[in-house]
């Protein structure tokens, strides 16, 4: 327990791992953000890097719950220079800054991750989902952005700590550090402590600042978007209303789902015919896909390319296949065409159709991929899953 004069066992402990925490986590976050991924190995291992940050950070997070609540039951001990009030008020400032900084950095990046599909897991049982927290490219950009800016206003509050720390250890030469060290500290006497209100409105105003400023600066918005390509409309016997057109990779063992934006398929289908039904082209703008955390490492060189292959285009007959149907045609990604079946099934009510269809694909196929070769980083299948509602 704490008195008027000391930091009691408990606080100190909380204290000490708290800061081993913290400057692991910062350093860690550091240098997986700055690392390549070109490659199997690099991806690999920034994604572990991320990992490790990600779990401390939610450790972080609930180790300074515990903290919180420990020291609302304890006695402050008092300022040893409570005639220095501008020091004083100062030291308390950064201290709230501190205490709201260990809740809002790592809540704000843990709700990124939750909001966001694929890349590096959380390394604990509990952490990739949550409660209220949809997977959401806009959440998710909005949360990024205030654990980016909210992680400085940390860093700056640790700076001004350790400063006002070792100022009085080497210019006052008084007890404040060795007072939060184990074991006993001598100090002068005094009164409890009590904290005014004014220092941790002030730390609440300065987030508040820092928020709005950013929102301003456009921080939170949504990241640069790959160039997408502009696809001319289409002259089609059946005309598509609504539809989509998605894909689920899986990546370290997690599925990661997404879906291309921008489409258009030109069809015909005679559902009275026989042997070939009708024929569908389908372009797909290659830029406009979503992909989660990994939208961008998609549209790269070794994955889709969407900046030399802004396209990618499926031609098939359509044909009956017992009481279902195929179409059976071509698909071109990245210059490479391929033969592809696609399974569906369709229902067709006087002269609106519904079509459902699947089908998986090996990305080595397209040359997608081609340095991501070990399959518990990036698996080769590739799902494919097309929906859509057509007028005659």
């Amino acid at each position: 327990m704490q008195s008027a004069t000391t930091y009691g066992t408990v606080t100190k402990t909380f204290h000490w791992l708290t800061a081993l925490l913290i400057l692991t986590v910062i350093p860690l976050g550091a240098i997986a953000n700055r690392l390549p991924y070109d490659t199997n190995e690099q991806l690999a291992f920034k994604a572990q890097l991320f990992s490790v940050h990600k779990t401390i950070g939610v450790i972080i997070f609930l180790v300074a719950l515990a903290r919180i609540l420990w020291t609302l039951t304890q006695t402050k001990p008092a300022p040893l220079h409570p005639d220095r009030k501008a020091e004083t008020w100062l030291a308390e400032l950064v201290h709230w800054l501190l205490y709201i900084s260990l809740v809002a950095v790592p809540l704000s990046g843990w709700i990124h991750h939750a909001a966001t599909s694929g890349f590096a897991p959380i390394l604990l049982p509990l952490g990739q989902e949550l409660p209220l927290i949809p997977k959401s490219e806009a959440v998710a950009n909005f949360f990024g952005g205030l654990h980016w800016l909210w992680s400085k206003i940390m860093i700056g509050s640790i700076l001004l700590h350790i400063a006002g720390a070792l100022k009085h250890q080497i210019i006052d030469k008084d007890t404040t550090l060795r007072r939060m060290w184990f074991g006993a500290s001598e100090a002068a006497a005094a009164e409890p402590h009590q904290s005014g209100s004014a220092a941790p409105i002030a730390a609440a105003i300065i987030y508040l600042l820092a928020t709005g400023g950013g929102a301003a600066a456009g921080l939170y918005g949504a990241k640069e978007e790959v160039t997408q390509a502009s696809l001319a409309a289409v002259t089609s016997e059946w005309v598509v209303t609504e539809g989509e057109i998605a894909i689920s990779i899986t990546q370290f063992g997690s599925a990661v789902n997404g879906a291309f934006d921008e489409w258009t398929s030109a069809i015909t289908f005679d559902e009275n015919a026989t042997g070939v039904l009708g024929d569908v082209t389908t372009t797909i703008s290659v830029g406009s896909l979503q992909l989660g955390s990994v939208t961008s490492q998609a549209m790269g060189a070794d994955f889709f390319n969407a900046e030399g292959f802004p396209t990618a285009v499926f031609t098939a007959k359509l044909r009956a296949n017992g009481d279902a149907y195929m179409a059976d045609g071509t698909l071109t990604i990245k210059g490479n065409t391929v033969p592809m079946v696609l399974p569906f099934t369709l229902a067709i009510d006087g002269d609106t159709a519904q079509m459902a269809g699947r089908v998986t694909l090996d990305r080595r196929s397209f040359q997608i991929g081609q340095t991501m070769n070990d399959e518990s980083n990036l698996a080769f299948a590739v799902d494919v899953a097309v929906a859509l509602t057509a007028t005659r």
